[in-house]
Formats: C-alpha cells, structure tokens, sequence
C-alpha cells in the first residue's frame, strides 16, 4: 500500500510525516546504491554508506519538524529524552544492510515509528526496492493467506531460530528465508507469508514500525509468550518476536509451550 502525502510540511500529521520520510529514505538509499555499484566501492562501504545517508536525512528532517520530540535509533547516539515519557520516534535507517549491498535483492526496508503513552502514534515500513510503503494509516488490509494449505513461516536467510523450527514442525509449515526483519514482517502484512517468528534477538528499531503497522493490519504482534511488546524500554534490547494471522496465534503459541500462556 503506497502513501502519497499531500500539502505542505508543516501541515503534516504524523502518520503523513512517517510515511514521507520512509518513502524518501528509501528513495535516497536507492540512488545511493545504484551510485555506489557503478563506482564500483566494496560491500563494507555499501553498507556503511546507506546507513550514514539515511541516517543524516531521517535525523535532519524530524529535528526540523518534530524538535520536540526524542528519537531511538540504530544509528544515532542515546537521545535521554525518550526517558522523560513524551514522544520518542524509533526509527531504522537501513534494515538490511547486507541485503542493501548486494545487487538486486529487495529484502531491505526503513524503519519509521512513533510510540507515546504505551502505543504507536505512527508508523512506516518502506520496501524502497519493491516501490511499497506500508503504513499505520491508511492500515494495510487484513491478509487471508491466500488459500494455502499449509501455514508459511518466514525465517532468516541464514538460520532458522530455534522457536521458528519448533512451530514449523508442530504446524507443518513451508518455510520461506528472506532478509531484514522489516522485509519478513512485511511479507506476513502483504500476505506472501503467515507467520514471521524471531528467538535470537534484536533490538527495539528493527521491530517497531513493522510491529505498528502489523497491528493495524490486524494481525498478531507479541513477544514469543505472547505478553505484548513495549517499545522504548530503557534497554533496546528485544530478544523475541512474533508477527502472524490473528487465527494462528494461538497454534503457534501452543506449539511453544504446550498452552496458549496469554
């Protein structure tokens, strides 16, 4: 789902202004990048470089428009006025980076999300390599897993988490690997997968757009003991996560442990 922002900046509200800066980051990481592999410059500095450009953009753009707020970011250093309980933007600047840098992988994304009060007041997840925004509001539409069979559960390109290869066993799951976090999480909104499961760790900017715009999508967002998730924990550390279809929460949750614990 595109978002297309109308009017003047200084007009926008926050949903419009999440949206806007995860399709124009995303917009600049893409030219960097076709910049960067006709130079020619190794995989590092690929890497390093779409982080430090969608960083500056995204750090620029929300002193300039939103100077009140705090912002937690991958990229940044701490902001301690995310720990005073107002407003704390969570964002990603590149999620991917090894899928980033190599040419012709769509798997990456941007991260955008504001939390305030114990809840997400915006969010943003830009599939710049796919032309796709997904957004909060207007939310995504609930998937219906398009007729599968059997459920697909989504998992790294590189190791499949414990967790994930119990509730693909129990379930009888095809399972599909694909990069960034953003990017699986997004395939469970889009309907391309059913169940997007993570034991291994992570922190709280590569969830937190991803997990607001799942759950305006309607589908199930918690941690893997199904207790909810709570963004701007003074630690941002987030050891687990789950993203799936309303109906296979409670499978999956059973198939952790045995019980539905929520």
């Amino acid at each position: 789902m595109s978002v297309e922002v109308g009017g003047s900046e200084s007009a926008e509200n926050d949903h419009q202004l999440a949206a806007r800066l995860a399709r124009e980051a995303g917009e600049r990481l893409l030219a960097l990048r076709e910049e960067l592999f006709v130079s020619g410059v190794d995989h590092w500095s690929v890497k390093d470089a779409g982080d430090d450009a969608s960083q500056t953009y995204l750090m620029a753009e929300l002193r300039r428009l939103r100077p009140d707020d705090a912002v937690l970011s991958e990229e940044g250093l701490e902001d301690p006025r995310r720990f005073s309980g107002g407003r704390v933007w969570i964002i990603d600047p590149l999620d991917g980076t090894r899928e980033f840098a190599e040419d012709g992988r769509h798997d990456w994304a941007v991260h955008v999300a504001l939390w305030a009060d114990g809840g997400f007041l915006a969010g943003a997840v830009a599939l710049p390599a796919l032309g796709v925004v997904l957004t909060m509001e207007p939310p995504p539409p609930l998937p219906d897993g398009g007729g599968r069979e059997r459920p697909r559960l989504i998992t790294s390109r590189t190791r499949a988490p414990y967790a994930a290869a119990i509730v693909a066993q129990e379930l009888g799951c095809d399972a599909v690997r694909l990069g960034s976090a953003g990017a699986k999480a997004m395939a469970v909104v889009l309907g391309e997968a059913d169940i997007y499961l993570h034991d291994g760790g992570m922190y709280q900017w590569d969830s937190a757009a991803p997990a607001a715009v799942a759950l305006a999508a309607g589908l199930h967002v918690s941690r893997i003991d199904g207790s909810p998730i709570v963004y701007n924990d003074p630690d941002p550390w987030l050891p687990d996560f789950i993203v799936c279809r309303p109906e296979l929460a409670a499978p999956v949750l059973t198939a952790l442990w045995g019980v539905d614990p929520r």
